[in-house]
Parts: C-alpha cells; sequence; structure tokens
C-alpha cells in the first residue's frame, strides 16, 4: 500500500484517535484537526493528499470546511464522514466536490480499501498530467505546433542549429510559419537576450531599403530631419530576420553581401564606419536556386545566406496536425472574442482534413477565426468554415445550338398565336427562313 499524508478532522477525540491509529497501522502519515478551523491552520501549513472530515461539528461544519478547501486546493481528496441519517447531507457534500462519504460505523478494512482507492486515483491523474506535458513538449516548441513527423524534424533541426552563429536560410511556401521558425532559433541561441530585428524585404520599396537598412545621418535628403539607426545597427547583439529576402533588388544585394562578409557599413549621407555585430536569418518562398540560375538572384549571396537550410513542410504534407492546430486556434479565438464555443464538429473536422490549404497554417487560422465569429452553435459546424465545399446542384444534359433555337422558336410562334408574319418579326429573320426551320425541326401548332 502507498502511504499518504492524511487529516483527520472531528470534533468528537475517540473517533479522531481511532481513525488516526487505523491510518497509521496502514503506515500512512496522520494528523488531526476537533474543527474546522483549525484544520483550515493545518491546510495552511501543510498540503494534505486526503482529508477525512466528519459533516456534524460545532461552530463550523464539513460542508462549510469542504467549500473552504476546495477554494484554496481544488485537488484535495475530501471524504464526509456522516450517520446514516445524514445521506441527503452526504450527498450534497459530493456534489459540492467531496471525493467520497463514509457511513458511521464503518470497518478498518472499508476504510484501508477506500484510502487505497483515493490514492491510486491520484496517482492515475499525476501520471495523466505527466504524459500530457510529456505531449505537449513534444507538439509545442515555442509557437509552433505539431506532431508530425515533418514538424518534429524542423524541431529537430531548430535545437541543433540555435546554439550556434551560423546563418539560416528558411525555405518554404506562405503561410508555413517561416516566421515563428525564425523567432524559435533566436529564443534558444545565446543571442536570445539581445533584439529580434525583422526587416519585411517584400513590404519596403527598394527606394527605401537603404536607408531602413543602413539608417541615415541627419540632412542626407530632404525629409532627414535628424539622424535615424537603421535595421542593422538596431540589431547589434542579436538577431536580424530577412524576411522574404528573394524580393530584394539587385543592387542591394550587393550592398547586403558587403555588410553579412565585413560587419561593416555606413549611414546614408555618412562618413563614419560602423560596426554591428548580429546573426542573420533569412526566409522566402522562392525558389532562390532558380532565381540564381535567371541571374536575378546574386549566387555569392546565396550562397553567404545557405551555411544551414531547412524548408518548412506546408500543410498538406502534415495533415495530422490539422486537429491540434486548429484546436489551438479555437481556444485563443474564443477566450478573444468571449464566444461560448466547445469544439470543432466531426463534420467540420472532416471538411477541414480533406482540403489542401494553399494558404497553409495562416489559411487555417483564419477559417477558425471566422468560424468563431459567424458560428450560431457551441460548436463549429461546416457551414460556419470558409472553405465548406456545398455539393454542386445536379448536372442538366447539355443542349446543342439546334435545341435551343427549336424551343425559342417555338416559344415565339406560340406568343403570337402562331402569327407567322409577327413572329418572323420578333425573330428577326424573314417570313420564308421561319417556315424552312418549322419544317426542319418539325415544330407543330397545339391546339
Amino acid at each position: 500500500m502507498n502511504n499518504a499524508r492524511i487529516l483527520i478532522v472531528d470534533d468528537e477525540l475517540i473517533m479522531r484517535e481511532s481513525l488516526a491509529a487505523w491510518l497509521q497501522r496502514d503506515g500512512h502519515a496522520v494528523e488531526t484537526a476537533p474543527s474546522g478551523e483549525a484544520a483550515l491552520k493545518k491546510c495552511a501549513a501543510t498540503r494534505f493528499d486526503i482529508l477525512m472530515v466528519d459533516i456534524k461539528m460545532e461552530a463550523m461544519n464539513g460542508l462549510e470546511l469542504l467549500r473552504r478547501i476546495k477554494e484554496s486546493d481544488p485537488d484535495a481528496a475530501v471524504v464526509m464522514i456522516t450517520a446514516y441519517g445524514s445521506i441527503a447531507t452526504a450527498i450534497e457534500a459530493m456534489k459540492s466536490g467531496a471525493h467520497d462519504y463514509l457511513l458511521k460505523p464503518f470497518e478498518p478494512g472499508e476504510l484501508s480499501i477506500l484510502v487505497e482507492r483515493i490514492i491510486q486515483h491520484q496517482q492515475q491523474a499525476r501520471e495523466n498530467l505527466y504524459l500530457k506535458e510529456q505531449f505537449k513538449d513534444r507538439t509545442r516548441f515555442e509557437s509552433m505546433i505539431g506532431q508530425s513527423a515533418p514538424m518534429q524534424r524542423v524541431f529537430d533541426l531548430i535545437r541543433d542549429v540555435a546554439p550556434s552563429a551560423a546563418t539560416v536560410l528558411i525555405t518554404g511556401e506562405t503561410g508555413t510559419g517561416k516566421g515563428l521558425a525564425a523567432k524559435a532559433i533566436h529564443s534558444h541561441s545565446p543571442r536570445r537576450d539581445g533584439p529580434f530585428v525583422v526587416v519585411n524585404c517584400g513590404a519596403i520599396p527598394e527606394h527605401l531599403m537603404e536607408s531602413e537598412l543602413f539608417g541615415y545621418e541627419k540632412g542626407a535628403f530632404t525629409d532627414a530631419k535628424q539622424m535615424k539607426k537603421g535595421r542593422l545597427e538596431i540589431a547589434h547583439g542579436g538577431t536580424l530576420f530577412l524576411d522574404e529576402i528573394g524580393e530584394i533588388g539587385m543592387r542591394m544585394q550587393i550592398d547586403l553581401l558587403r555588410v553579412l562578409e565585413d560587419r561593416v557599413f555606413y549611414r546614408v549621407g555618412g562618413t563614419q564606419p560602423l560596426e554591428a555585430d548580429f546573426r542573420v536569418i533569412a526566409a522566402t518562398n522562392r525558389d532562390l536556386e532558380q532565381a540564381v540560375r535567371d541571374r536575378r538572384f546574386r549566387d555569392d549571396l546565396y550562397y553567404r545566406l545557405n551555411v544551414v537550410s531547412f524548408v518548412m513542410p506546408s500543410l498538406k504534407q502534415r495533415k495530422e496536425d490539422i486537429p491540434l492546430l486548429a484546436e489551438h486556434f479555437l481556444q485563443r479565438f474564443t477566450q478573444e472574442a468571449h464566444r461560448p464555443i466547445d469544439k470543432i464538429g466531426r463534420e467540420a473536422l472532416d471538411e477541414m482534413m480533406v482540403y489542401d490549404w494553399p494558404g497553409n497554417v495562416r489559411e487555417l487560422q483564419n477559417a477558425i477565426e471566422r468560424a468563431v465569429v459567424v458560428g450560431k452553435t457551441r460548436r463549429i459546424l461546416p457551414e460556419d468554415l470558409p472553405i465548406f465545399r456545398r455539393p454542386p446542384p445536379p448536372e442538366t444534359p447539355a443542349e446543342n445550338l439546334d435545341d435551343v433555337e427549336k424551343a425559342h422558336i417555338r416559344k415565339i410562334l406560340a406568343g403570337s398565336g402562331w402569327n407567322i408574319a409577327r413572329s418572323a418579326k420578333t425573330l428577326g429573320i424573314d417570313r420564308s427562313t421561319l417556315y424552312s426551320k418549322i419544317k426542319r425541326y418539325g415544330i407543330q401548332k397545339t391546339a
């Protein structure tokens, strides 16, 4: 039998002593308290695995003590002790969070079995919590989530490369989480306490890129009212993340290569050389090797960036992560929007699993956010998702041009009461042509 720390709370001395003696013989560490107030003082100083509480006590009864204990320690196992005539009160205590109850009088063996069952239950709960935490450790890395083999390989690569100073190139489709991977590398590197400076090369106009990266001196150009530090200078001691590096122009590629090689640069309009110590991580959704072959990206810059590289897998390549990601986004957006949505319905999850997600994790995130906003029930339904594909209407047999013309002539003739002259005018043809078509299509006047 496993040992537990037990507190017995009863205002009858003989009951406290008897229970303590029985439980101590089973090897448990037992303390006693003559009242609810005394029990609360002991609980404030020591955490007990099990509390045996008599329901009927003076001043503070067992139900009130149960409530106070659960407020401070929701996981405490409280067993209520009651006489036969107070079963209704014991049931009320169970509803309030009691683990079980004992009816007086009871045998020592009954008490031992109950305590052992509670201990086993607590051990199982701790093991489940441990396994849950272990699973969480395997499926979450910084802000990234994934239990699939491709994502586990990414996690391992990040752990391997983060402690080094090597330049890293992250490739992959849009929305796969390249920025999150870069941030994780920084967070696990020796530079974690330094700045993480992001430069979105695709969002900064080419004519502004130089001043954004290198900064400028006061008076360097018309709007330069005061000196401004560039991103390179700000990144000193930390990490410079060049996102969408494939969008950078050829002229800036030359300047950037020079900085990466020498770590020396000048502010725009400046003459004083500046040095900055930073690690470089770059990311792109473009095929840089092809860009090099097409002479749109310098090969020397590419090799300078591609010291260590890895590809972020698309969501289509890691579909087993969809339920995990969807649940994560559901919890996040229901909390932010204060919406009472409990889960994602099976049908909605099926829709998500068969969809290809061209926008990857970012598209999934947006889909769950929309579903939380528009959902009308406590679970996400297929129609709440922007990806929901309703079955197409049944196809009607295709009609050829003759069938269409025949139906139209018949309609015009019927509308004119088979007045040939009027019908020919409506159709924009002469009477002889109309007669020919009536004969050709075998159109007959109906009664």
